[in-house]
């Protein structure tokens, strides 16, 4: 049972996490060592952080409707697909023991650190990929089938997803970034949507933390709009990487 102190911690926690997550990404590699803290067990504090983090991935899409124009097909096609993966990892995780996922849990965490390390280096191959091969002919077949695959992985623990589909969307399709951006936004909520409807009705989710976690993820990510241009996104993601890396290091050493 947590106390008073211990919810404004997780409040405060998720307010952390929702500008991260505006400002640079992997804001849950805050929320979630956070809940292991406090005595969360570890399936539980996952399964909530992501039913409480799941209306972000809403604004995300509203906030880039203009570049889902002419996409039609393509947003019900990977919606679909990461939707069918985000089912498929949430399954695999409420089927996977507390200790057995405890023990994948710095390896997740480290890989995670890992892949927002890499972040800014993708994206900058990301622009100059999509103007110079802007007439070369993609494959979205298999992006479709790697993309779903990457939403096993986002239904099962999900930090730094993003930057795994918009690698794979960049690679398979020859489109701009924005507009390959607004469709990593479709395949984020498709995955995490799916996992949290199922995380639902499991019994896992912690209701008075998930309530809380989110109202402070929508604080969060209110400010860390307003305070976009002020900070630097890659100080505030190395700062997260090395958080990651800290925490992965203490799981590794208490197991």
């Amino acid at each position: 049972m947590l106390s008073g102190f211990d919810f404004v911690l997780v409040g405060f926690a998720a307010v952390a996490a929702g500008a991260i997550n505006a400002l640079a990404g992997g804001g849950t590699l805050i929320t979630f060592p956070t809940l292991l803290a406090l005595g969360v067990s570890p399936i539980a504090a996952n399964v909530t952080n992501t039913v409480a983090l799941c209306p972000g991935f809403v604004g995300g899409i509203l906030g880039q409707l203009k570049d889902l124009t002419g996409q039609r097909r393509r947003f019900w096609i990977f919606l679909t697909a990461s939707a069918v993966g985000g089912i498929i990892g949430s399954i695999l995780l409420l089927r996977t023991g507390e200790r057995a996922f405890m023990a994948l849990v710095p390896f997740l965490i480290l890989a995670a650190s890992c892949l927002l390390a890499v972040q800014g280096v993708i994206r900058l191959w990301l622009v100059r990929r999509s103007i110079e091969s802007a007439a070369k002919p993609g494959s979205e077949t298999w992006a479709v089938i790697l993309i779903g695959l990457a939403a096993i992985y986002g239904g099962y623990f999900g930090v730094a997803m993003s930057v795994v589909v918009l690698s794979l969307l960049g690679l398979m399709i020859n489109d701009s970034l924005t507009r390959l951006n607004a469709i990593k936004q479709t395949v984020a909520f498709g995955a995490n949507g799916a996992a949290a409807v199922l995380f639902i009705f499991s019994g896992r989710v912690q209701w008075p933390i998930a309530l809380v976690m989110a109202a402070g993820a929508l604080i969060g990510g209110t400010l860390g709009g307003r305070l976009a241009g002020r900070i630097k996104p890659d100080t505030l993601r190395w700062t997260v990487v090395s958080i990651g890396i800290v925490l992965a290091i203490i799981y590794f050493l208490r197991q």
